[in-house]
């Protein structure tokens, strides 16, 4: 008996010529998918030899209950993590709830009143302004307690501006602050040779400075992390690339040993730091999540080129370009109108396994300066190393794209979106 093979790209609404096309771009960009492919095999080896090293068993996925005292899953996870990152300690909790909140913490933990931060990437992603003081708030921030900020922008071409950060670097400046993805700006991720220079350059300068480094969206894209070569914290969110999307919650920090006992002591009290904090049975999906993060952040990214090589067919700036070196899984669509990038973002939450009867609207989300709009249909609420994308509606309307746990979501995602913007005539095939 023979049996027809049922159209599912028919039936989820996807046109055949959208398909096609669709497809004719994937087979274009093949060559830059085998790199992405050595460098997860690589980064699976890593995180194997990390496990093993620890002699993980099943018996670290118990959790113990009160304070957690003696808890061997939560040491396992962050010895862990402290060995695939080149750390000498870490912080791995799913009670940070972002990773603006582990981002906070490792700055929060370490600077103290009338010390000075200077960011070399330019002004910070927008959920930290209310942190550091840019933008005002009723909780108290770093400039309220007495810290000094400021920043040097990042050169034209996306690189260091080694020549103005000398300029504002001296002994007083306690920290220097490296935001690794482009975030909402329109620049492209650092790459971790960039990363290693500029570390070795104002170590050069001031070796008494602490180089931190906002590492989120970029673990897993490269042979090396920022502590591997001289950064001496680094913090990100497990619901992002390193928790693979099984990590239900959580953030991590890393680095040296005295400034992550710093850190701890914010996290929890002077004097308990890491020595309590349940992981609520958590250490099973996060270290599974872990392990099937390089493999999951693969896919993410060759979703991403895609995305980009779509885009850029149709006339749009895309930043990264398709075949850019790339330090993160974000992608960034310039559609010039929020009616593009609206449907660009219902596209995608159309394209999801969880709400895709939902149809997302802009809204004054917190810690953003402007309305945004959101898309993620995802098994962990927030993922955004599932499929996703969002926007501040505000110009020059600029859509960002990542996630995916597989490649053939990531794939999905990018043909829904462009089916919404064709069916609303918004984009004409050709």
């Amino acid at each position: 008996m023979t049996y027809n093979k049922l159209n599912y790209y028919d039936a989820l609404g996807i046109s055949s010529d959208t398909l096609a096309f669709i497809n004719e771009q994937e087979r274009q960009i093949q060559d830059q998918f085998l790199n992405i492919d050595e460098i997860a095999q690589h980064n699976q080896m890593k995180v194997l030899h990390a496990m093993q090293k620890h002699r993980l068993s099943d018996i670290h996925f118990n959790w113990n209950t009160g304070y957690g005292y003696d808890d061997i899953g939560r040491d396992a996870v962050e010895n862990i993590y402290s060995t695939l990152f080149g750390a000498e300690d870490a912080i791995v909790r799913p009670i940070i709830v972002s990773g603006t909140h582990a981002l906070t913490l490792m700055l929060t933990g370490v600077l103290r009143p009338n010390q000075r931060i200077l960011s070399i990437t330019g002004r910070p992603y927008d959920t930290l302004e209310k942190v550091i003081g840019l933008s005002k708030s009723e909780s108290m921030s770093l400039m309220d307690i007495g810290v000094s900020y400021d920043e040097v922008s990042l050169k034209e071409d996306g690189g260091f501006d080694f020549k103005a950060i000398d300029s504002k670097l001296n002994e007083n400046t306690n920290v220097v602050y490296i935001q690794r993805s482009a975030g909402y700006s329109w620049r492209r991720g650092l790459t971790i040779n960039e990363i290693a220079d500029v570390i070795a350059h104002v170590k050069s300068k001031c070796p008494q400075v602490i180089v931190m480094v906002d590492n989120c969206y970029g673990e897993f894209l490269d042979y090396l992390e920022p502590t591997e070569v001289g950064a001496d914290l680094m913090a990100g969110s497990l619901i992002k690339n390193p928790g693979g999307g099984l990590a239900l919650s959580g953030g991590y920090i890393v680095g040296k040993k005295h400034l992550i006992e710093q850190v701890a002591g914010r996290m929890t009290s002077p004097g308990i730091g890491k020595e309590c904090g349940l992981t609520f049975g958590q250490t099973r999906p996060i270290l599974q999540g872990l392990f099937m993060a390089p493999k999951v952040v693969s896919g993410a990214l060759k979703g991403a080129i895609l995305c980009a090589k779509v885009y850029e067919h149709f006339g749009y700036r895309v930043n990264p370009s398709p075949e850019s070196t790339r330090s993160d899984i974000i992608q960034a669509i310039e559609f010039k109108s929020p009616e593009k990038v609206i449907a660009f973002c219902q596209g995608i939450q159309s394209a999801s396994p969880i709400d895709s009867f939902v149809s997302p609207e802009p809204w004054a989300m917190p810690g953003y300066s402007s309305d945004v709009i959101m898309a993620a249909g995802a098994f962990v609420q927030g993922s955004s190393i599932e499929l996703s994308a969002d926007a501040p509606i505000r110009e020059p309307f600029i859509a960002y794209f990542q996630g995916g746990l597989t490649y053939e979501h990531s794939k999905f995602g990018v043909m829904k979106s462009l089916q919404f913007l064709i069916d609303r005539s918004l984009i004409t095939l050709k």
